[in-house]
């Protein structure tokens, strides 16, 4: 299957998948996957024998006192302390965020969507969720009820989270906006703020969608600098030609809207974004990954230049810009050669599909982590699994201690242990310790 296909099964499958409104969750796992990766997918419910095979390692519930010693070696532990109904993806942290003023910490926030077909509508939501030692426990801090999201067009797959300096308050961004989040004592008494962003055109879309006139667009990849005055908010998908628009913070602390890129450099939909040096109040430049390449803004000429060295058709689906610019794309892995170049990885061994032996450089890639005290160890999570690199990318070794299935956020603790999340459930991990040998291990033919 070649780049191309990637993207043109990508797009048609999601057309498809918006045209039904279905809800989502209950058939989470199948719809996460593009047409060409269904047919390797046993079963939706993690209940099943099929969505519960792993490795010959226990997956122990890690303890409110397990110390980094307790990770050493390659066992892993898997999280139940996330709120919700332990449903099919509710035990799922679809983006985690950290103050934007620390480079390194094991104070991380993360997002939950608890929307399986078994759950009641009524109780349906999505969770805003804090840890303080490094992912081992989950504090829910806030719940944003149905009336803040739409679960028939694909929620819970693309919300966004922010965090403001001090971690006071926070962004999230739905099918139905965008909402700043001001957690209290209780998590009942959260504020939630609609934050002013586009509507749908009367221009009705080519695809259709449960979606009228005048009702607010989809909010998708959001940041804030890291002095918490400015903020960027990426909208649209089928429901508006995607915009950029800028926000800054007001004297009462909400989130006033100041203008919007007047272009971008194609009109697919906008999957990632990272500034050059995500720590710096006034960033120089602003990198975008979008369903075909990657780009860098300059942020005093607001002139877009194209990252070289990506394939054609690549959907730039995470990226990470500790020590230049990583990419984790459909179908490979990119490490930085300059600003506006990176070197495709062409000697790994990823396994491609879960169901065959089959191996190589075309990784359908998720997300990639790279650790801010240690910039030569980075993770990767993608559609058959976890991969870490010790060497700055140039080598990937599979983590086998994890159930099979598809991971898409990684975040790299202070101490060196790794949270790791995906359909299957949420884990944490030392793949870097000394007595950690991870390998690629081949199904026997």
């Amino acid at each position: 299957m070649t780049l191309r296909d990637c993207w043109q099964l990508r797009q048609t499958f999601e057309v498809l998948w918006i045209a039904t409104a279905m809800m989502v969750w209950s058939l989470a796992a199948p719809l996460s996957m593009r047409a060409a990766d269904t047919a390797a997918i046993q079963s939706k419910h993690p209940k099943s024998k099929a969505a519960g095979k792993h490795s010959s390692s226990t997956f122990n519930t890690p303890s409110n006192n397990l110390t980094k010693s307790g990770l050493d070696g390659c066992q892993v532990y898997k999280v139940k302390t996330l709120p919700g109904s332990h449903e099919y993806a509710s035990e799922f942290l679809e983006t985690m965020a950290t103050d934007p003023r620390t480079r390194s910490s094991n104070e991380v926030w993360g997002l939950t969507a608890d929307m399986d077909s078994h759950v009641p509508a009524a109780e349906r939501a999505i969770y805003l969720s804090k840890s303080s030692n490094g992912g081992v426990t989950w504090t829910p801090i806030a719940r944003l009820s149905a009336k803040y999201f739409n679960a028939k067009i694909g929620e819970g797959l693309r919300n966004g989270l922010a965090v403001t300096p001090g971690g006071k308050d926070f962004v999230v961004t739905t099918q139905l906006g965008a909402f700043q989040v001001i957690p209290h004592a209780k998590m009942s008494d959260a504020v939630v703020r609609a934050i002013a962003g586009p509507r749908v055109p009367e221009t009705r879309p080519k695809v259709p969608i449960p979606k009228q006139a005048g009702q607010p667009v989809r909010a998708g990849v959001v940041m804030i600098t890291a002095d918490g005055k400015r903020m960027l908010i990426g909208y649209g998908y089928f429901d508006l030609t995607p915009q950029i628009f800028i926000y800054r913070r007001d004297k009462q602390g909400e989130w006033v809207e100041e203008g919007r890129f007047p272009r971008l450099p194609n009109d697919l939909d906008i999957f990632s974004m990272a500034y050059d040096d995500p720590h710096a109040a006034h960033p120089r430049s602003l990198y975008l990954g979008t369903g075909d390449q990657a780009y860098r803004l300059n942020l005093s000429t607001m002139h877009w230049t194209r990252v070289t060295g990506v394939g054609p058709d690549s959907a730039i689906h995470g990226m990470s810009t500790v020590g230049g610019l990583h990419i984790a794309a459909c179908w490979g892995v990119y490490n930085p050669v300059t600003p506006d170049e990176v070197a495709r990885v062409t000697h790994a061994r990823f396994l491609l599909h879960r169901m065959k032996d089959e191996v190589g450089p075309n990784i359908r890639a998720y997300g990639i982590e790279v650790d801010p005290l240690r910039p030569n160890r980075e993770v990767l999570s993608a559609i058959t699994g976890v991969y870490v690199s010790k060497d700055d990318g140039q080598d990937w070794r599979r983590l086998n201690d994890l159930p099979e299935g598809e991971f898409h956020t990684a975040h790299f603790n202070a101490d060196g242990t790794v949270i790791l999340s995906g359909f299957a459930g949420t884990y944490i991990a030392n793949p870097f310790s000394s007595t950690c040998a991870p390998q690629l291990q081949l199904r026997g033919r």
